[in-house]
């Protein structure tokens, strides 16, 4: 496996000349702004510079690339497998109740005795990521691994690509088989401390939060904010929620993506049962910093073959590290092999296992997916 990487920007146009590749297993990946929808050049360039290729990529809050992090450009990573065969296939989606059968027709039609793993990414804001990995476990056998993660738009939330036949296009879900003689690794830590009551949800429906123990959740939200609540659904992203379910000892965590003065709801990017029990949580640079070198540990990643990182991480954490954030990405490839390549983009939502077997749809987590042959 080799691995070029390269950036773009309106401006200065390719960071250098492309290079000259002749693989078939061609994999190019692209993250960077929304506004990228508007110009779709560097996307036609490189379909025309390797029409071998499978272009995959989308939308984010902050792109990343080795161990730092831009705004405003496209990171690209140019990967060539020598025993790895690629396969990508997307969907259309229009709204949220569509993510679950999504999930099973993508995973349906990725799937082979060779499946080794899918890499998934989605639209930002008209998929359910919790309907959506359930959608893949419905289909996909033991010990296939699936990542990914939702596309962003800054702290914006008002709209989102993911590319469809090298076209930025919004409303879509994407997937990537990998099959053949691939090793797949992943990572999903936080770092967040939960804070105050553990509160019962009492109304909810699917990724809708009317109630938290009886009353409304957008009212006991705001008191929680106090002036930071003016900036909500944006500032939301530094208190995100703990779900867990009595009995169980996992627990995932939500962040908002909206909210419903109406109804006095919030919306989250993943759903959000009725029975469980939310807190609110905060973090610190020191915590997120330390989340994102357990996700690299987690990753169990050792090897002297070249690695390809792909690093997706939650909105949230930025903004809570601000100027700082790039702390998290030095940590991860700190703790990787040193021939690894990082790339990858601050997200709307991560996917990956828990620690193992089935995907979760996480938020404000570092998600890792590391790739070597």
């Amino acid at each position: 496996m080799k691995i070029d990487t390269l950036t773009y920007t309106v401006d200065q146009g390719f960071s250098a000349k492309l290079p000259i590749i002749s693989a078939k297993q061609l994999l190019i990946l692209v993250f960077g702004h929304t506004n990228f929808m508007e110009n779709p050049l560097p996307f036609d360039t490189l379909l025309a510079q390797y029409p071998q290729a499978i272009l995959m990529g989308c939308s984010s809050a902050g792109e990343i690339i080795g161990s730092h992090i831009q705004d405003n450009s496209l990171v690209i990573s140019l990967v060539q497998f020598e025993s790895t065969t690629l396969r990508m296939t997307h969907i259309n989606i229009h709204a949220p109740q569509e993510s679950r059968n999504i999930g099973r027709l993508l995973a349906d039609r990725l799937s082979s005795e060779e499946l080794k793993g899918i890499f998934v990414l989605s639209d930002g804001l008209k998929v359910n990521g919790s309907e959506l990995t359930k959608g893949f476990n419905d289909v996909i056998k033991q010990g296939t691994i699936v990542t990914g993660g939702m596309a962003g738009d800054g702290d914006r939330f008002a709209n989102t690509w993911v590319l469809k036949n090298g076209k930025p296009t919004s409303g879509i879900v994407t997937a990537l088989g990998l099959y053949g003689n691939v090793h797949i690794g992943h990572g999903s830590k936080g770092g967040w401390k939960s804070f105050g009551p553990a509160r019962e949800v009492t109304r909810a429906e699917n990724n809708i939060l009317y109630e938290l123990a009886g009353k409304p959740a957008l009212a006991l939200y705001k008191t929680y904010l106090g002036e930071l609540a003016e900036g909500l659904p944006a500032t939301g992203l530094r208190f995100p929620l703990a779900l867990s379910q009595p009995g169980e000892d996992k627990e995932l965590v939500r962040t908002i993506l909206a909210i419903d003065e109406a109804t006095q709801s919030l919306t989250f990017a993943g759903d959000i049962p009725v029975g469980a029990y939310a807190q609110l949580m905060r973090a610190n640079l020191e915590q997120l910093v330390e989340g994102a070198e357990n996700a690299a540990l987690m990753s169990d990643t050792d090897t002297d073959k070249p690695v390809l990182c792909i690093a997706i991480s939650c909105v949230g954490r930025r903004m809570v590290m601000g100027a700082d954030a790039e702390e998290e990405v030095e940590a991860v490839l700190d703790n990787l092999p040193e021939n690894t390549t990082q790339i990858g983009f601050y997200s709307y939502g991560e996917i990956s296992p828990y620690s193992k077997g089935s995907c979760d749809l996480h938020n404000q987590t570092m998600t890792l997916t590391t790739i070597y042959e």
